[in-house]
């Protein structure tokens, strides 16, 4: 039999990745100097066998067996080799899951990796709301290949606020403004026209939309900005170049940027046109 050794050894079996685990093992063993202990991480634990083992390793050391793992089945062989072997071991989520089941009246979901999976759908909102700021109104036009969807649209169309909307759904999202002085950006037409959602309003509601806008910035709300003529000619323009893209073009007068949104999503998800 090997001599047992002084310093603690804490084996940490998760069927993710064991972040949460070793998480809760530095912050307990912070109580007992935790430069005092070898952590030994096995992820991924998906059957008896690689429970079995550890646990033949751990019996002759000075070692502690610490787990989350959701699966009913697992769980139930980390109870049974500890017993056999007389390993010390710790359940991370065993009795907050009961806890939980008997506060909120419902059975856990038991899917491994569940709170990482959480995690990655955290980090892409993040990314995809920099990915909108980086390429809000026409901003870094290099970035449209780059983007799932692509808003076109004359100015005051709602562009950047369905941009933050999407981009809080983990979507990724640039926009870019119509002007029929100014070329688009030779990019726009490298993208594909299913990946382009095209703006248009009533004109007259434009108009109140643009004189609202230019009386918050204190300037003259009777300048051409807000003409019906110069707003019927920047919608005539953006009609002629959303049709030769092939995009699809959805009208937004009266309704909210949500909605608008919810519509957009379901074409990305579904292929639905509108």
């Amino acid at each position: 039999m090997e001599e047992v050794t002084e310093k603690p050894v804490v084996y940490i079996l998760s069927d993710s990745i064991g972040d949460t685990a070793e998480f809760v093992v530095k912050a307990v063993a912070s109580q007992f100097n935790s430069g005092h202990i070898e952590l030994r991480r096995v992820p991924f634990v998906e059957d008896h066998a690689q429970i079995k083992a550890v646990f033949e390793e751990a019996k002759n050391c000075n070692a502690i067996i610490v787990y989350t793992l959701v699966v009913p089945e697992l769980r139930k062989v980390m109870v049974e080799e500890a017993e056999k072997h007389a390993v010390q071991t710790a359940d991370i989520l065993g009795s907050l899951m009961t806890a939980f089941s008997k506060v909120t009246h419902k059975e856990p979901h038991l899917e491994p990796g569940r709170l990482r999976q959480l995690d990655e759908a955290y980090f892409r909102r993040v990314a995809a709301v920099e990915f909108a700021v980086k390429h809000d109104d026409g901003k870094d036009p290099r970035g449209l290949m780059q983007a799932e969807v692509v808003l076109i649209g004359i100015s005051r169309t709602s562009k950047t606020p369905l941009s933050m909307y999407l981009a809080h759904q983990g979507i990724m999202v640039a926009n870019l403004p119509l002007v029929p002085e100014v070329d688009p950006p030779e990019e726009l037409f490298w993208v594909p026209p299913h990946k382009i959602i095209g703006l248009i309003i009533n004109p007259y509601q434009l108009r109140q939309i643009r004189q609202e806008r230019l009386k918050a910035l204190g300037l003259d709300d009777k300048a051409d900005y807000v003409a019906v003529e110069r707003i019927e000619q920047e919608l005539d323009y953006a009609r002629r170049l959303m049709k030769k893209i092939g995009c699809t073009i959805f009208e937004v007068s009266d309704k909210a940027v949500e909605e608008v949104a919810n519509r957009i999503m379901q074409i990305i998800k579904g292929g639905e046109k509108i």
